[in-house]
């Protein structure tokens, strides 16, 4: 309608289009795309702890194995914190009256738990079942890295749906079958 509207109208009202569905599009993929950060998922965030609890101690100097203290790991859906009880269970005797572990020796006194603060923690729609892991063959540094090189834990991976159907998919080394896994990758295998 040359009549009505001047010719560069017509440039106008493709660029003001163009600009428009460029503005729709990101609005849409920049959270998409953000929730994916590792600033998003906190990753290599490591959390301030109630005890100063070093892992590269306990674990690479001392060799003591993550099941001793996240017991439930091997058969329960989540691997569990270590209780007062289990610290106490060594630190009766080694270094009792250390300053770093007043807030333990406080807790036993107190019979109140620690309030350890989860680094790994998944929404609560998502279902997760350490033991079927660790016993389909999952070492525990599949997921959590190499936590006896830590002195704070912190995320390693970043544990988005992606990361999970990826192992899923293409397991490293897990000593289940390929339809046992494959199964596992519909919606209601973890949205639950």
């Amino acid at each position: 309608m040359p009549a009505l509207f001047p010719r560069w109208s017509n440039v106008a009202f493709a660029v003001v289009l163009g600009t428009a569905t460029v503005a729709a599009g990101s609005a849409l993929l920049t959270p998409m795309i953000f929730m994916r950060t590792p600033y998003a998922t906190h990753q290599y965030e490591a959390l301030e702890q109630p005890v100063a609890f070093d892992h590269r101690h306990h674990v690479r100097d001392d060799g003591i194995a993550c099941l001793y203290c996240h017991a439930g790991a091997e058969t329960q859906r989540f691997a569990g914190l270590p209780s007062t009880a289990t610290c106490m269970g060594c630190h009766n005797q080694v270094w009792p009256e250390s300053e770093l572990l007043a807030p333990v020796r406080k807790s036993a006194f107190e019979a109140r738990p620690i309030a350890w603060r989860r680094v790994h923690d998944l929404p609560d729609f998502v279902y997760f079942h350490h033991g079927v892991h660790v016993q389909g063959g999952v070492a525990c540094q599949r997921c959590h890295g190499d936590v006896e090189d830590m002195a704070r834990v912190y995320r390693v991976a970043p544990l988005t749906m992606d990361w999970c159907l990826e192992c899923h998919r293409d397991p490293p080394g897990a000593a289940r079958s390929s339809y046992a896994l494959t199964a596992l990758t519909t919606c209601s295998a973890c949205h639950r």
